[in-house]
């Protein structure tokens, strides 16, 4: 996997809307103005706006070609270190026509997002790029009063630092506020209260290792069949990381889309998992039943390491998930562990 350069205080971060447009609207805007002064305050970073990323909602939905040429001119850009998304949505599939993956692989540079972004970093995997599933430009670097510490923390130590043996620990705090998004609101904090549980190891014992491979498990029905989905090869000796978006989907849809990955043979090639909090930890025990159902007492896969409550995707807050790097899950100590740096100097 090719790794892009770390980024350092002065570099120009551009932002894409790939998927939903809401950053443009007249009622959001002001998201991003609070996002483009945290990011230079805080990162000491300058925004750079593609040319469709402020379009609306309504033009960004009909031109999902215009969405991809934003992507395609940002990796093209040299003065450009990272690219960071505004938001996920629901219809970064569409952009797949339109996206060359020679322009990303001869241009390498950070590129983050979470949710339907999973399309945009399975694009990056398929070029061969290292890619982050992290906190996007609209939620976490626009988010009212501040950004959460954990999270700001994992954005200086993952993105700007070197992370061979940086550990991803659980976050002491968790949060199911939702702050309605009007201009109103903007000093009105999310309120955190003590995460009670941690990360839970729901079977396996010691440790395993592989490289990074996963997403929003939503997603995966746009994904599955398509050229982008890996092959069953890539997910070999792979940590599986899945996580459930702001939809809250049924226990029966996690079933559902585990079962279409052991009959794919892909649980059978993974060496382990971590599964993200539900957002409000909304069905937190019916997922970890979906887990053992089909993991444990269908597939008989009762060894593989899992770990649950993990702080990334839709959970509040969230770290980094660098794509492709190796990573040590430790089920003893209930620790996940990067065994090498995510970014080069």
């Amino acid at each position: 996997m090719i790794k892009p350069k770390r980024l350092r205080k002065g570099d120009r971060v551009a932002v894409v809307s790939l998927s939903w447009g809401g950053m443009g609207d007249d009622a959001l805007i002001h998201k991003y103005h609070i996002a483009e002064k945290r990011l230079k305050e805080d990162f000491g970073l300058e925004t750079v706006p593609m040319p469709h990323a402020l379009k609306g909602s309504e033009f960004t939905a009909a031109h999902p070609e215009l969405r991809a040429a934003d992507l395609m001119k940002a990796f093209s850009d040299d003065s450009i270190a990272a690219v960071f998304c505004a938001i996920g949505g629901d219809d970064t599939i569409r952009l797949l026509p339109y996206i060359d993956l020679d322009i990303i692989k001869s241009n390498p540079k950070i590129f983050m997002g979470y949710s339907d972004t999973t399309v945009n970093h399975f694009m990056m995997y398929k070029a061969g790029l290292v890619s982050f599933y992290g906190p996007c430009v609209m939620c976490e670097f626009g988010e009212y009063v501040s950004m959460s510490e954990y999270t700001a923390d994992a954005v200086r130590d993952v993105l700007f630092g070197d992370t061979a043996g940086y550990e991803l620990k659980p976050s002491p705090l968790w949060s199911a506020d939702f702050i309605p998004w009007d201009e109103k609101n903007i000093c009105i904090p999310k309120k955190y209260i003590h995460d009670t549980h941690g990360y839970e190891v729901i079977q396996g014992s010691g440790k395993a290792t592989g490289h990074f491979l996963g997403g929003c498990i939503d997603v995966f029905t746009m994904l599955i069949g398509t050229e982008l989905f890996p092959t069953a090869e890539k997910w070999e000796n792979a940590i599986l990381f899945l996580e459930t978006s702001e939809d809250k989907p049924s226990p029966e849809f996690v079933v559902y889309i585990l079962r279409n990955l052991a009959a794919q043979g892909i649980l059978n090639r993974i060496n382990g998992i971590i599964f993200g909090k539900p957002q409000g930890e909304q069905y937190y025990e019916e997922y970890k039943e979906a887990l053992m159902q089909v993991i444990c007492r269908e597939e008989g896969l009762s060894e593989l390491p899992i770990i649950y409550n993990v702080n990334f995707g839709h959970a509040a807050p969230i770290g980094i998930i660098p794509y492709g790097i190796k990573a040590e899950l430790d089920c003893d100590n209930k620790t996940i562990t990067f065994l090498e740096s995510a970014v080069k100097d």
